[in-house]
């Protein structure tokens, strides 16, 4: 089997690795539940290409998530749900039908105005959803809570970002950043407390809170949280590849070095990222 730029060829290639006869012995035991790391991960894998810039690795984890997709596709298809069609096809009715102002007459015409449509056309879709699953017995149980429609599957991160933008859109929200920061000089001061009492539960507790309250900080000066991790993480990396290199260049390393020694390096790594 040949390699090809028609999606059609990968479609092929996993429905014969899926084939119970002739397939792969790890392909076919696979389930939803055990591939489902593997989409996630693969996901994270996309957005890291994309922070390094790597035009070849993005093209090659693309490939590796668009997998994931025929994969789940495929297995949908052998449990008679749906096809790589089905899904292909559910997106472009989507994509459709939520650019009026793209593909027909609207007077959405500045990027707010498209948000606002984009929205009310998602709050459409959902109803629909609903009463088409309620028609099928599916999921029937009632979701009426303001926060239902934030997944909890989410990275805690991003499940929190997700809350708070929510509960914003009915104005149950800080009006300007600088309260924030007084909310989190609170929460600092009863993890400290937390602390000194040494109770875990209520430490873990306090620690959340706190976590909360950055992200929302975050929020609120246009800074996404995540975003704004993973670029301290890399920073972090950055600085410490420095130690181990200039203990490297010293005959020295990291397990004899003492932790003043590595504090002067780090500090050396700070002074050379300075314009």
């Amino acid at each position: 089997m040949r390699p090809s730029k028609d999606i059609g060829r990968l479609i092929e290639i996993m429905a014969a690795l899926r084939d119970p006869e002739t397939g792969c012995p790890w392909d076919i035991v696979q389930t939803f539940e055990t591939i489902k790391p593997y989409t996630i991960e693969e996901a994270y894998e996309v957005g890291d290409a994309i922070e390094r810039h790597d035009m070849d690795d993005l093209c090659d984890e693309l490939g590796d998530l668009l997998l994931q997709v025929v994969f789940h596709s495929r297995m949908a298809e052998e449990a008679g749900a749906f096809s790589f069609g089905d899904v292909v096809e559910a997106v472009t009715r989507k994509m459709i039908r939520r650019h009026p102002h793209a593909f027909a007459r609207s007077d959405a015409d500045t990027p707010d105005a498209v948000k606002q449509q984009w929205d009310a056309i998602k709050s459409e879709e959902k109803a629909e959803r609903a009463a088409r699953r309620a028609r099928h017995g599916l999921d029937t149980a009632e979701k009426n809570g303001h926060l239902d429609t934030v997944q909890r599957s989410f990275p805690a991160l991003t499940e929190a970002l997700k809350i708070q933008e929510r509960v914003a859109k009915v104005g149950f929200d800080w009006s300007e950043p600088e309260p924030i920061l007084d909310k989190i000089e609170e929460e600092v001061a009863e993890l400290r407390e937390a602390l000194q009492e040494g109770r875990q539960d209520k430490v873990s507790d306090e620690l959340g809170d706190l976590i909360f309250a950055l992200v929302n900080i975050g929020r609120h000066v246009n800074a996404d949280p995540e975003q704004a991790l993973r670029g301290t993480n890399t920073k972090f990396r950055r600085r410490f590849r420095h130690i181990e290199t200039s203990l490297a260049a010293n005959g020295e390393d990291l397990a004899s070095a003492s932790l003043d020694r590595m504090e002067d390096l780090w500090q050396d790594a700070k002074k050379s990222e300075r314009p």
